[in-house]
């Protein structure tokens, strides 16, 4: 049983709010027709709250840690955070230019098990740059969380890098939630 056929009424609900059917450009140039905007999704405090919630579910027992990639998993980590009671960091992208120049912000890390939270995994890329970041500072990471997977080889990515990836929904969901049509 999927999550979305669990909490139709949440998929439903993300789908109208974050999914926009309009040209997204990425990072590395490729097109996608529609897009998931996590700031849609982190600007309504019920829908992140009941997506955090849902999320929790999919947390590891072990997970001592949870830590959010700037700039979409910075929101949901708050939130999870709150609805699991587990502490967070923060992850910038580079470390800060000036005050503290850090890379990681908020609780301890060291040694603690650590699961990284985003909102979209595509080509894994992202989530991988940062567990080696966090593996190098000393926390181990072996799972990471995100709201939506789109099939661009994330899951695999990771796999291979022995990071198991929790999605809440896939792209599928979404569309299917949206149209009605599941073919």
């Amino acid at each position: 049983m999927t999550t979305s056929t669990r909490l139709p009424d949440l998929t439903a609900r993300l789908a109208e709010t974050a999914l926009v059917t309009a040209p997204f450009h990425l990072a590395d140039g490729a097109r996608l027709d529609n897009y998931f905007d996590e700031y849609r999704l982190a600007a309504d405090p019920e829908l992140l709250r009941d997506t955090a919630t849902a999320m929790a579910t999919l947390v590891p027992s072990n997970a001592q840690l949870l830590a959010g990639i700037e700039l979409g998993g910075v929101p949901l980590v708050v939130a999870l955070s709150a609805a699991t009671g587990l502490p967070a960091v923060f992850m910038r992208r580079r470390p800060k230019g000036y005050g503290s120049r850090r890379q990681i912000e908020g609780a301890a890390f060291n040694g603690h098990r650590t699961v990284l939270v985003d909102d979209v995994v595509r080509s894994g890329g992202q989530l991988l740059a940062m567990a080696r970041i966090l593996r190098i500072a000393g926390a181990p990471v072996s799972d990471a969380l995100c709201v939506l997977e789109r099939p661009l080889g994330g899951r695999t990515l990771l796999t291979e890098h022995n990071i198991t990836l929790h999605s809440l929904l896939t792209e599928d969901d979404l569309v299917v939630s949206q149209t009605g049509d599941p073919s």
